[in-house]
């Protein structure tokens, strides 16, 4: 079931994508799309200010495993991301989806197939797929 939404998406975005259809289109607006969304979250930061950046370095025991290795590691994130800034994100995210969709289809792979891949190969690895 699940794959049926990623491949109504999917094809969707080629119904729907007429003036981008260029692969050079596609590259630089899914560029593009991938800036907004950093940016989106930088004023998250700088403008509305419901989130913070404390970054500083990693401090972690040589003598932690892999598995525990997460809990010691801090995101520099702090507070929540407000209701604005949560739309704001999810929209640019959206976009992004869109041209990697539209991507995905100038290039005949399917978005599903790369989610199962992924998803296959970090299940196998596990705390060793540290891409």
């Amino acid at each position: 079931m699940k794959d049926l939404l990623y491949n109504d998406f999917q094809d969707s975005v080629d119904e729907l994508l007429m003036r981008h259809r260029s692969i050079l289109d596609v590259l630089t607006k899914f560029q593009e799309s991938q800036t907004r969304v950093n940016r989106a979250v930088v004023k998250a930061v700088t403008a509305c200010g419901c989130i913070e950046i404390n970054s500083k370095k990693q401090n972690y025991s040589n003598e932690v495993s892999l598995q525990e290795l997460k809990d010691f590691m801090d995101t520099h994130l702090k507070g929540n991301i407000c209701s604005n800034c949560r739309d704001v994100i999810e929209k640019e995210l959206g976009n992004n989806l869109f041209y990697m969709a539209a991507l995905c289809n100038l290039v005949d792979v399917s978005m599903y197939d790369v989610l199962l891949k992924e998803y296959e190969k970090i299940k196998t690895l596990g705390v060793f797929n540290m891409t």
